[in-house]
């Protein structure tokens, strides 16, 4: 909105850089400026402010399908005041020379205009596709008939009016139609997503099974080692029995040709040494048939006396010492004699 400043008679316009004003003096058009300052006599000077800057209009949209189906439409249309001059001659912008406030509403007047316009349009295409031909290519064929069919529209140009661009936001149906028209999809993904969960459940199932079966083959395969541990055991075992068999026999045979060894060796020193022994008993034996029987008396009584240990009484009648020293001088006389004789 421009500054307009009082100083006596005379008024001071500034207006912004994004307006474009328009100074009339009667029917002359003195000044026609963006963002212009000057000094103006408000008697016979008449002023118009209009916007240079992009203008945004939200789109609402309603119509029925071939299919006689309700459809909104909702979007955006961006527009420019192209040509000031022709647009103030089609609207009215002028504004108050003591305030500079619009003396009408002339952008509420070019949004019903271009409203109206876009919905001309968008009820043409609406009308004359089905509503699954018009959700089909969806916002983009919209937005491009709407925004081709304005530019095109030389009544635009005749007011001064450029369109920047169209955006359309959404396509739809009523809410009861839109449920229904999503139910199949909604069916579909529902499905889809069983299925999936199907496969992730199958393929647990498949998982575990071979889980179960890996540690199947392992008892298996447990059980059979353990039987070829314990045959091994039970050969080592009777190898273990073998072998302390074997060396007992060994030992058994050792012990017994040792014995027969020994025996042999006891048999043959015994026999030796009985032997020898036979020997001087025999040489014992026949020196005493040789004997006077005085001196083996004697010699018994020698015999004797070496394995007493104690003699207690000891009789000796004269008869015995008699007969013991005659056999004593007997055998006395009769050595000598032999030692003469020989």
């Amino acid at each position: 909105m421009a500054e307009i400043t009082r100083i006596g008679p005379f008024r001071h316009l500034r207006a912004d850089a994004t307006s474009h004003v328009l100074h009339y003096q009667g029917e002359k058009l003195r000044r026609s400026a963006r963002g212009a300052a000057f000094w103006f006599t408000p008697w016979d000077a008449s002023l118009a402010e209009l916007p240079a800057d992009d203008r945004e209009l939200s789109l609402l949209l309603r119509g029925r399908s071939a299919d006689f189906q309700d459809v909104v439409i909702q979007g955006v249309l961006t527009y420019r005041i192209s040509n000031p001059e022709r647009t103030a001659q089609r609207v009215d912008f002028s504004i108050d020379p003591a305030s500079g406030k619009w003396l009408r509403q002339p952008l509420e007047k070019i949004a019903l205009f271009l409203t109206q316009l876009a919905h001309q349009h968008a009820l043409v295409y609406v009308q004359a596709n089905a509503l699954r031909e018009i959700l089909g290519p969806g916002l983009e064929a919209v937005r491009r008939l709407v925004e081709q069919q304005l530019a095109s529209a030389g009544l635009l140009e005749e007011m001064g009016l450029t369109i920047v661009s169209v955006r359309i936001t959404s396509v739809k149906p009523s809410t009861d139609l839109e449920r229904a028209l999503e139910a199949p999809t909604r069916e579909r993904i529902q499905e889809e997503a069983d299925q999936a969960a199907f496969r992730r459940r199958a393929q647990a199932v498949d998982k575990e099974r071979a889980i179960q079966e890996n540690e199947l083959q392992n008892q298996i395969e447990l059980a059979r080692r353990e039987e070829q541990l314990i045959e091994q055991r039970g050969q080592n075992a009777r190898r273990e029995a073998t072998e302390k068999g074997e060396a007992a026999r060994i030992d058994a045979e050792a012990l017994a040709l040792t014995t027969r060894l020994d025996a042999a060796a006891s048999a043959e020193k015994i026999q030796a040494v009985d032997g020898v022994r036979l020997d001087l008993d025999r040489a014992r034996l026949e020196a005493y048939r040789t004997m006077p029987p005085a001196v083996l008396a004697a010699l018994a009584l020698q015999e004797v006396a070496g394995k007493l240990t104690t003699i207690q009484h000891l009789n000796l009648t004269p008869d015995m010492l008699g007969s013991l020293l005659n056999g004593l001088v007997e055998a006395g006389t009769r050595k000598l004699g032999g030692g003469e004789a020989a």
